[in-house]
């Protein structure tokens, strides 16, 4: 390991690091204009939900979480996860370790344990972030969070978060971070139950309608901004900057 990045993963800088980037995201928050869609959306859900997001959000998403509402957010291992959790704590997230595995539900590639703790979460009536698609391959959902799904008996809620004023980063996710003094978007979408004795072809069928479910709520919030998804599977994939 090199000299920067033994300094960047030490345990002051990436404390430092987080709180920083928390410390941004709460202006941001501010500082924009948000609508959320539908007007009613938490009167309409019961908690505690799985709040499922595309792989790219993981900036912004906490931006629907209400101040009453506990939350635990999966978040990887790696090093990039350890400055992921510090962040979020500052953000009154919690931070539950583990992966998912590529193709594969959750409980491979060790998010055994993972699993088990965001069914206690979610059991304790704690909400759970979780990212639906699998590294590495952007917005495609896996079938981890409909696994998570059926076995707490809590819907799947897919969300987005737009502003207006963001800069888009060229990577696999489409990351995508905002910037103050904007206006910005909280769609959620329709809630998705999966039933416990869902067959695969059941729960291969629910997977899809997760996908579909979370494309549309990112078309629509970013409409509400004025903007077009640049992530979108029917679009280009444009460059990173600033978008205005």
């Amino acid at each position: 390991m090199g000299l920067v990045k033994r300094i960047t993963r030490s345990r002051a800088v990436q404390e430092a690091m987080g709180f920083l980037v928390a410390a941004y995201l709460k202006l941001v928050q501010r500082t924009n204009r948000f609508v959320m869609e539908p007007a009613d959306a938490y009167g309409r859900i019961e908690m505690p939900v799985i709040a499922a997001m595309w792989h790219g959000q993981h900036f912004m998403i906490h931006f629907a979480k209400r101040p009453q509402d506990r939350a635990a957010s999966l978040v990887s291992r790696s090093g990039d996860g350890e400055f992921n959790a510090i962040a979020l704590r500052h953000l009154g997230v919690r931070a539950i370790r583990g992966s998912g595995a590529r193709g594969r539900d959750i409980r491979k590639k060790g998010g055994a344990q993972a699993l088990r703790a965001m069914l206690r979460s979610l059991s304790d009536g704690e909400m759970v972030v979780m990212t639906a698609d699998i590294p590495k391959i952007s917005r495609v959902c896996g079938l981890g969070i409909v696994t998570l799904a059926q076995l707490s008996g809590r819907p799947i809620v897919p969300v987005a978060v737009v502003t207006s004023r963001r800069i888009d980063f060229n990577s696999w996710d489409r990351a995508s971070i905002g910037l103050p003094f904007g206006r910005g978007a909280i769609v959620l979408g329709e809630p998705v139950s999966v039933p416990r004795d869902a067959d695969e072809p059941a729960l291969e069928r629910l997977r899809q309608t997760v996908e579909r479910e979370l494309d549309r709520v990112h078309e629509r919030a970013y409409a509400l901004v004025g903007s077009r998804d640049p992530g979108a599977k029917t679009s280009p994939m444009l460059a990173g900057g600033s978008r205005a």
